[in-house]
């Protein structure tokens, strides 16, 4: 049985640079032949991750680094604590190898990997474990590095290059969030005064460009293959997911703007067909009646997905909605009871 979670919002961003390419202006794509405000889906993903900081234990979670060494030093130096740093690093290095990941990159520096590897805490505490009990079979170190899955690990996968057999597919998947209209980026002239200058006057000038922007947010979550990781919890990994991508923003130029939002409309599906991004809704720029954005966008997004399931005969399982009074066949829920509606269905689906 396939059973997918897919969230879809509506967010409407002030003045602001979210995500910059590498010239500093922010994102854009070009999308139904106008220009558009895009936020990578990897910048919302990394603050994502951040959240979940402030959402689980340490130990069901993960870091992404090219450091895997300090880490697992760390970890056997809890169950080793008079060992010396040189054999901590020596024991750290072996056990690596065991599993399948050479350490020392293409420069030559001892202990670092040549790209971002995840590993979880609690596989870094199983590779301590089983440095400790003197294993010598390499099965059971690339064992640790496949079990013991963080939910990040779960949700956002993992690749690895030289060893395949250590990638972990991701069961979610995130779009990159677009602006239901079209956009002309600005540029803001600033100027900083020399307090201590006694005649006054700017020391320093430049210009920031921004946009803002009504954003079309999607993302999906495959539950079966996020149980097949994580077993019991994936309710709650569902729920911490949607949580924090609802409540999150990417942190770009956050203190020039201030432009912490949250979002204007969300509307949750649970389907055991596919997934679907609803971005189609948008691909006639959607243009502003001097109502703003939002009430046309939402009007667009309903009549297109209600076309939608006619046409394909794809309704939903469960839908839930919140912030708008667009979708009146559906009872509107704070954020909070639709959570907690979710996780429930979810929980009763796998069983």
């Amino acid at each position: 049985m396939n059973l997918y979670v897919d969230i879809h919002v509506l967010q409407t961003v002030p003045p602001s640079c979210l995500n910059r390419d590498d010239t500093g202006s922010p994102k854009t794509a070009l999308y139904g032949g106008t220009r558009r405000a895009r936020v990578s889906s990897q910048a919302w993903k990394s603050v994502i991750r951040k959240e979940f900081r402030t959402m689980f234990s340490e130990e069901l979670l993960g870091n992404r680094t090219k450091y895997v060494m300090d880490v697992l030093v760390k970890e056997i130096k809890k169950l080793l604590p008079d060992e010396s740093e040189t054999n901590l690093q020596k024991k750290a290095k072996q056990a690596f190898k065991q599993a399948g990941l050479e350490l020392g990159n293409k420069k030559g520096k001892e202990g670092e990997l040549d790209a971002l590897f995840f590993i979880s805490n609690a596989q870094a505490r199983k590779l301590a474990e089983l440095i400790v009990e003197n294993k010598n079979d390499k099965k059971s170190y690339e064992d640790a590095l496949k079990d013991n899955i963080s939910i990040d690990i779960a949700l956002f996968g993992r690749m690895v290059a030289k060893n395949t057999s250590l990638k972990c597919d991701a069961a979610a998947q995130v779009a990159h969030a677009i602006s239901t209209h079209s956009v002309q980026n600005e540029y803001d002239y600033f100027t900083a005064v020399d307090d201590c200058f006694p005649e006054g006057g700017a020391k320093y000038l430049d210009t920031v460009e921004y946009n803002s922007a009504t954003l079309y947010r999607y993302a999906t979550i495959n539950a079966n293959e996020l149980k097949n990781k994580l077993g019991e919890m994936t309710p709650t990994a569902i729920k911490g997911f949607l949580d924090a991508f609802i409540r999150t923003m990417p942190t770009g130029r956050q203190n020039s703007f201030a432009n912490r939002t949250m979002p204007d409309m969300i509307y949750i599906t649970i389907r055991k067909d596919q997934p679907i991004n609803f971005a189609g809704a948008f691909e006639k720029a959607v243009v502003s009646q001097n109502n703003g954005y939002v009430l046309a966008s939402e009007k667009a997004l309903y009549e297109y997905c209600e076309r939608m399931y006619r046409d394909y005969d794809m309704a939903p399982e469960y839908e839930f909605v919140s912030g708008t009074d667009i979708w009146s066949e559906l009872e509107k829920c704070p954020l909070p009871d639709m959570l907690n509606k979710v996780e429930d269905i979810v929980k009763n689906e796998l069983e």
